[in-house]
């Protein structure tokens, strides 16, 4: 058994897990002998991830279908893996383009619901577990849009801002009790979500878009070193 499978194993439970980098968390925890709870609302893909992964690394792996915007989903999560879980990490996010009076207020409210309250929930009810343990790790996942008001996402920036204090603050709170937490903030990274916002997505930018396996890498390097952490020596000029 590694260090990290000690620390945080012996389970993961990955959100956003069929897709982008939730489904490259869930490769690389696999990698390290982890078993895995993953977490999506797409029933079909979660499926073939789940299957591959299982394949591919020989490791556990429960896929559980829910939606985190409805207001009870905690109760289709919670199962008797809860005091296994070693790792959380809280990936899945959902944005919105448009101008903030343009959205429907029902799309703010549900991104509100994802990208805010589903990790706060997670978080108090498997970081508690963890505090009891006396070890694990939570990590969470902001943006580079957190760190101002971004015109045209102007309530995913303010969630993702959320996400990044919430997580600093725990960083804090929940270390001297052996559970580390973790702030990843994005910039560019290839994902589906990432090329559908971007018309050009092959197009030469700066700074480079990084690949989803090296944004996981950095991002689980760096778990227990900081509070939070941009992946990426281009995209960390853009912080400081």
């Amino acid at each position: 058994m590694s260090v990290f499978s000690e620390k945080y194993g012996p389970w993961a439970l990955v959100t956003g897990a069929a897709m982008g980098l939730g489904a490259e968390f869930a490769r690389q925890l696999a990698a390290r002998r982890l078993n895995l709870l993953l977490l999506d609302i797409n029933a079909e893909v979660l499926t073939e991830v789940s299957k591959s992964v299982s394949k591919e690394f020989n490791v556990g792996i429960r896929p559980i279908v829910v939606d985190l915007a409805q207001p009870d989903f905690l109760r289709n999560v919670s199962s008797d893996l809860d005091e296994q879980i070693g790792l959380l990490v809280n990936i899945v996010g959902g944005s919105a383009i448009g101008h903030f009076l343009d959205l429907p207020l029902e799309r703010h409210l549900s991104m509100l619901a994802v990208n805010v309250r589903a990790p706060l929930i997670l978080a108090h009810h498997f970081g508690g577990l963890m505090r009891a343990r006396k070890r694990g790790g939570i990590i969470f996942v902001s943006s580079i849009s957190a760190l101002s008001g971004t015109s045209d996402f102007s309530e995913y920036s303010a969630t993702k801002a959320y996400d990044l204090v919430l997580g600093e603050a725990l960083w804090q709170e929940l270390r001297p009790c052996g559970v580390d937490v973790l702030t990843m903030i994005v910039d560019a990274a290839d994902t589906p979500g990432w090329r559908t916002e971007n018309p050009n997505p092959e197009a030469k930018t700066w700074p480079p878009v990084m690949s989803a396996a090296d944004t996981v890498r950095e991002t689980l390097e760096a778990l227990g070193k900081t509070p939070s952490f941009v992946p990426g020596a281009q995209h960390q000029s853009r912080v400081e």
